[in-house]
């Protein structure tokens, strides 16, 4: 059953990496979910190289995140890299779901993003 819904996730995520991918311009926003954390990058594929990113593990929230449930703290990453992408003059992003459901936390993760001023 797990090995199904991984690799369902997977064909997800290639076809939306036909359509979906980072310039300079307009990075790709990457969002990683694990059964614990979260992951989010900003990627600018023509270069290969990751501008910013924030998760539930770095140092700078670890703290402030405690007692908060998932969906909450996904808000918060969601907030701290728009603030990380803004300092670097980033405003206008891609956002990659990347083959999960556009739902809880990875919704969250893209409202947060939008309430600290990023655009896709």
């Amino acid at each position: 059953m797990a090995t199904d819904k991984v690799l369902g996730r997977q064909k997800r995520k290639l076809r939306i990496r036909k359509r979906v991918n980072g310039t300079t311009d307009r990075p790709r926003l990457s969002v990683f979910r694990s059964a614990r954390h979260i992951y989010v990058q900003v990627i600018d594929d023509t270069t290969g190289s990751t501008l910013a990113s924030a998760s539930t593990l770095t140092k700078d929230l670890k703290g402030s995140l405690e007692g908060k449930s998932k969906k909450e703290q996904a808000r918060e990453i969601g907030l701290a890299i728009a603030k990380q992408c803004l300092n670097k003059s980033i405003d206008k992003v891609t956002f990659d779901r990347n083959g999960y459901i556009y739902h809880g936390r990875v919704a969250e993760i893209a409202d947060g993003a939008r309430e600290g001023g990023l655009s896709f």
